[in-house]
């Protein structure tokens, strides 16, 4: 009867230890994962920068570096770190994961709806400290995303990296 009980409890001893090591394995995965995504934040947000004043235009054909508009803007910066993007703003507000506007992050792509349309027409990229880094009005730019018009014309956020 002492054998027995001596097993088991040594049974359960294990498999608590391997149990403890696996999740400590998975929180390193976890820490990699997000130091990863706080890496390729950095970069998307330093290609943008390399392209501060460069001219707006509506329509810009995507891949080119003479003129963008906002989401050819994205999705060629974004296209830089390996993360592929569809051309419209409307069409990438649906990739990646959902997120509020108090948990965003850098590299979080930041929808809007301007100029009273009902859908999204407009795309930046958080850049932190509630700056959007974006292509818009006449040129690549970083905006607050605190001002009264970006503000009010909010719409969602998604994260992709």
């Amino acid at each position: 009867m002492w054998k027995k009980h001596l097993i088991r409890k040594a049974i359960s001893v294990g498999i608590c230890a391997i149990v403890g090591l696996a999740a400590l394995g998975f929180g390193n995965v976890t820490g990699a994962s997000a130091a990863s995504q706080a890496s390729k934040a950095d970069k998307v947000i330093a290609t943008g920068k390399k392209y501060l004043g460069v001219k707006y235009r509506f329509g810009a054909p995507a891949g080119v570096t003479y003129a963008f508009d906002c989401s050819s803007f994205t999705q060629y910066i974004f296209k830089k770190i390996g993360v592929s993007l569809p051309r419209t703003s409307a069409s990438q507000a649906t990739k990646g994961v959902k997120v509020s506007k108090s948990n965003l992050k850098k590299g979080d792509l930041v929808f809007f709806k301007t100029s009273g349309k009902s859908s999204i027409s407009h795309v930046a990229v958080y850049a932190g400290s509630g700056k959007l880094l974006h292509a818009s009005g006449t040129a690549v730019k970083i905006s607050s995303l605190n001002s009264s018009y970006w503000k009010s014309h909010y719409a969602t956020a998604r994260r992709v990296l």
